[in-house]
């Protein structure tokens, strides 16, 4: 198991793969400050992302695709620009407002140029393909785009965000600095399909979803994916009758127990929830027994079908 890189105002900091950043275990998931609600605001966002900033939080993921959340953080944190390492994808299209569909190269420029304005800076530390297929990968033409990005300094280094053998087609290529996927007490193929292989390329390893949407307490609720509560129903983890924040806790500590993972992105519009995030993350990895133990039930239960969720 690796040991600590660096902690800054509490915040444990990991080496993300052979890239140079320093980056704090926990880190900032864009799609939810988008999503319509009465806590969706600037200030509301300006607080909560300028507090996580100065709580030693210092990544913020975010996407094309995530409605207004690159614009969102344009307009609260890009005063602060060096305080953080800034994550964002492409991909998507005309669904989005691009003028061809997903996936086409074409709109690779406009949609880089659309984030670069929103976020209102002039480079990314990482701009990743977001979610496609293996095929789509295999036609290389996105490949190709992304490279061009890296060496025009768009971007300081490229990722692939994805599940199952869509990522384990982006790792064996040998191109990407970083793969983004998602592991969680409901979603563990990762763990030994993607992550080993990554970490042998040298890649950083971010994970999405590491608190599985909290479905526990969201059921019915968008972007609450019913997969999960159905998976977590026939796990049925001894510890799922306890309070939300202890779930959380132990998901969040156990994603961060795998020695191949550096970063677990956390998506939220309420304060208190990241600041809870960093306080469970502080605690540091769950003892051997905790994880084995949620491993194995894992082993015993899961469903061939139990594929990574994109």
């Amino acid at each position: 198991m690796r040991t600590k890189e660096r902690v800054i105002n509490g915040m444990e900091q990991r080496k993300l793969g052979n890239t140079d950043m320093l980056v704090s275990v926990v880190g900032f998931g864009g799609y939810e400050i988008a999503m319509k609600s009465v806590e969706t605001t600037i200030e509301g966002t300006r607080k909560l992302l300028n507090t996580g900033l100065d709580q030693g939080m210092n990544v913020i993921d975010t996407a094309s695709c995530y409605l207004e959340s690159e614009r969102m953080i344009g307009e609260t944190v890009s005063h602060r620009r060096k305080d953080f390492y800034l994550f964002s994808k492409f991909g998507e299209g005309k669904s989005y407002g691009l003028p061809y569909p997903d996936w086409d190269v074409r709109n690779v420029k406009p949609s880089v140029e659309r984030t670069l304005r929103d976020l209102k800076t002039d480079y990314l530390d990482v701009m990743f393909i977001h979610s496609c297929t293996e095929a789509v990968l295999r036609r290389g033409e996105l490949i190709e785009a992304a490279q061009k990005l890296k060496e025009e300094g768009i971007a300081r280094y490229i990722g692939y965000s994805g599940d199952s053998t869509h990522a384990l087609y982006a790792i064996e290529t040998g191109v990407f600095d970083v793969l983004q996927t998602s592991l969680s007490i409901a979603d563990q193929e990762a763990a030994t399909m993607t992550l080993d292989k990554a970490k042998e390329r040298g890649m950083g390893v971010v994970i999405k979803r590491p608190i599985a949407n909290v479905v526990w307490s969201r059921q019915g609720a968008e972007n609450a994916p019913e997969e999960y509560v159905t998976r977590l129903e026939k796990l049925a983890y001894p510890f799922m009758d306890e309070d939300s924040d202890a779930i959380v806790e132990k998901s969040l500590r156990f994603v961060l127990s795998f020695p191949q993972v550096d970063l677990a992105l956390v998506g939220t519009k309420n304060l208190d929830h990241l600041l809870r995030s960093f306080e469970f993350a502080a605690k540091g990895k769950l003892n051997p027994e905790e994880f084995d133990a949620i491993r194995k039930r894992w082993q015993d239960v899961h469903e061939p079908a139990w594929a990574g969720l994109e």
